[in-house]
């Protein structure tokens, strides 16, 4: 069984709280995930300053979302402090320098790269020579814009690297998941493939899993009704749960067994495979015909196939009605 790293995407959603984050770092926690990430963006390392048309969304009141939901090098610092006192890994997505040096000073698992950097080379320079392990998602990305950033992480020192297969739609849908991509990002470039996913349950993720994907990334929040960017695609406390242990026993479900049958299943069969046994009192000397024969549950003395073996034979015995057959008895 192949080893499966979960993250638990926790993003901005702790909306500048400090306690929400360690709330979130709980319930990774209890889910049962491998880290908890969230995300450290300061708004004029990843935004243009001014009023400009930004999609559907107003550009002010995205960066005065991002500007409420930075913690402070304090805060962030006894974030870190908590989630290794609860026993779950602590890192997060990194925008700028700014927010790598600090997540540095962590000693993270691994750094996050979003996809939105998978072409900035600049930046991607200077995460690849910080001797982490990098997971870089790869949501918008033609497979050029995805040789640019996989390229330039290897040629710029990066050791440790995880592709993300990403769809940046939030929701995904399930038909929109393009999950055989997986297999061929695994064939392009030989590294430990990911899925960033944005679905609204486990079902692509599992999919994926058989695909070879090892790590998985997946947004949660204390409330989905809570004001902020990604809070309404993303899973509360027990829908995450189920998601851990979903892949957890997909996982299981791979492994290759010799043995077909299991216990389990024995003591199914022990009362659902069909038997011979005698449809009425029955002589010896009696010629066995079809008439002479139920075929039915439970398992007993003669298997169902081995019918041939007594139809046309005299019976060396007599037998009662509902009596299993045997073959001592022909």
């Amino acid at each position: 069984m192949e080893k499966i790293h979960i993250i638990a995407e926790a993003g901005t959603n702790n909306n500048g709280s400090l306690q929400k984050a360690k709330n979130l770092a709980d319930i990774a926690k209890r889910a049962g995930a491998d880290s908890v990430k969230f995300q450290i963006i300061y708004p004029w390392g990843l935004y243009l300053p001014g009023k400009y048309e930004y999609g559907k969304y107003d550009i002010e009141k995205v960066i005065e979302i991002r500007a409420k939901g930075v913690l402070s090098d304090e805060e962030y610092t006894e974030l870190n402090n908590y989630c290794n006192s609860i026993g779950i890994p602590f890192t997060s997505s990194v925008f700028d320098k700014r927010g790598l040096d600090l997540m540095l000073r962590f000693n993270p698992p691994y750094i996050k790269l979003a996809s939105c950097d998978i072409n900035n080379v600049r930046f991607l320079r200077e995460v690849a020579i910080c001797g982490k392990p990098i997971v870089i998602s790869t949501g918008m990305s033609e497979m050029h814009e995805i040789e640019i950033g996989a390229n330039e992480l290897v040629k710029s020192g990066a050791k440790d690297i995880v592709i993300m297969h990403c769809v940046s739609n939030y929701p995904a849908y399930l038909h929109q998941a393009n999950i055989s991509f997986i297999k061929v990002l695994k064939e392009k470039f030989g590294l430990p493939v990911g899925f960033s996913d944005h679905t609204g349950d486990s079902v692509a993720a599992c999919m994926a899993l058989t695909m070879g994907a090892t790590w998985f990334e997946k947004h949660f929040t204390e409330d989905k009704t809570q004001e902020g960017l990604d809070h309404a695609y993303a899973q509360e406390e027990l829908e995450f749960t189920k998601y851990v242990k979903d892949l957890h026993d997909a996982n299981q479900a791979l492994v290759p067994r010799l043995q077909k049958v299991s216990e389990d299943e024995k003591y199914t069969k022990k009362r659902a495979r069909r038997s011979l046994y005698a449809s009425k009192d029955l002589p010896i000397g009696h010629l066995l015909t079809n008439d002479d024969v139920l075929v039915v549950r439970p398992e007993n003395t003669m298997p169902a196939e081995q019918i041939d073996l007594i139809i046309g034979k005299k019976l060396t015995k007599s037998i009662t009605q509902y009596q299993p057959f045997d073959l001592t008895y022909i």
